[in-house]
């Protein structure tokens, strides 16, 4: 392949990408990914002598992938590494460091693709009834299995995004921007409210910037804390197979299979693309006699500091909308709605 210059190094081609990355605020655990998947294939090509990047063919890139394949990596992870070596091809390409991009007719290999793992009623009551007598991680477990937020936007919450309910105006919680990911407002529902009430009684003092969740040293808890301490409340609840980001996939799958509209949910949960949401309708049985939702096209979500409010944009005045209120009982109580001016939040359907 020819150059627009002089043969470039694959490793300055790899450090440039990098850097390109990060320029574009993609998340750091992103970056981490495509930098380890690169280095990985450079450390590769070396080992065939090829130092540069127009010295790279399709066949080297097949070699590379056959080898992983060799060393006991899954099609799904040799298919996530043709991704990143798609992509960092492709990128040298538009920067016009090579002419010919040699990943362009590799094909990635087939594996089948695992649908979300949702907890059942009796897994996510197990989880919160294990953790009940810790305040902070009770707290953790309640407002992501109930408001469907990322475990990295739970770490980086401050007490100040945190906004409790008042008289009629019900709480909410904000979700500030990060690593590609745009700010939002969310409904934080009683169930959630006193899980967050009962941590911060139990907090020692602390001004509103400060991370609503701390470690007992008072330092920011991280998301590897977190995913530690939920962890060991799975095992202890006797949970199998579940991870962190489950208790967001049950969120989804809860609101989705008792009609919430699509758009909507993709909005709360903050998905860039409305595949990413709509990948959990396949795991929900339709309902027999069940009513249609009167519902041709969605809202969109605006939030201001006095509470969060549904832009109608369709030809009917409400929509239905379920907090998930997760009861002790046997099976999951009727919800309330959310009408034209807010979310309601009826205390009587909370979970327990």
């Amino acid at each position: 392949m020819a150059t627009k210059s002089d043969p470039i190094a694959l490793k300055n081609a790899h450090q440039t990408f990098i850097d390109h990355l990060r320029s574009k605020n993609r998340a750091s655990a992103t970056v981490l990914a495509y930098g380890k998947d690169i280095e990985q294939l450079v450390a590769f090509l070396q080992e065939l002598q090829k130092n540069h990047v127009h010295e790279v063919s399709t066949a080297d890139i097949n070699a590379f992938l056959a080898k992983l394949g060799k060393e006991g990596y899954t099609p799904k992870s040799v298919s996530r590494k043709l991704n990143s070596t798609k992509t960092f091809f492709r990128f040298l390409k538009i920067e016009e460091i090579i002419t010919d991009d040699p990943s362009a007719m590799v094909a990635h290999p087939k594996f089948e693709t695992k649908q979300p793992r949702v907890l059942t009623p009796l897994e996510y009551r197990a989880l919160r009834d294990a953790a009940r007598s810790d305040a902070r991680i009770s707290a953790v477990i309640e407002l992501l299995l109930q408001t469907g937020m990322r475990i990295g936007e739970l770490a980086r919450i401050r007490i100040e995004d945190i906004f409790l309910s008042e008289g009629k105006k019900e709480g909410r919680i904000y979700i500030r921007p990060f690593e590609g990911h745009t700010e939002r407002t969310i409904p934080l529902n009683a169930a959630a409210e006193e899980a967050v009430k009962r941590y911060l009684k139990e907090r020692k003092e602390a001004k509103p910037d400060d991370n609503l969740f701390v470690t007992k040293n008072n330092k920011p808890l991280l998301i590897r804390n977190i995913r530690t301490a939920i962890d060991r409340y799975f095992k202890k609840a006797g949970i199998a197979h579940a991870k962190v980001n489950d208790l967001r996939h049950t969120w989804v799958h809860h609101h989705l299979s008792r009609g919430t509209s699509v758009v909507l949910i993709s909005k709360l949960a903050g998905h860039k693309r409305l595949s990413t949401t709509e990948r959990y309708l396949g795991l929900i049985e339709p309902k027999k006699n069940s009513e249609k939702v009167k519902l041709e096209e969605l809202y969109t979500l605006s939030s201001n500091i006095f509470g969060i409010f549904v832009i109608l944009l369709l030809k009917t005045t409400y929509l239905s909308f379920f907090p998930l209120v997760l009861s002790s009982s046997d099976e999951i109580n009727p919800y309330p709605t959310i009408t034209i001016i807010g979310i309601k939040n009826n205390r009587q359907n909370q979970l327990r």
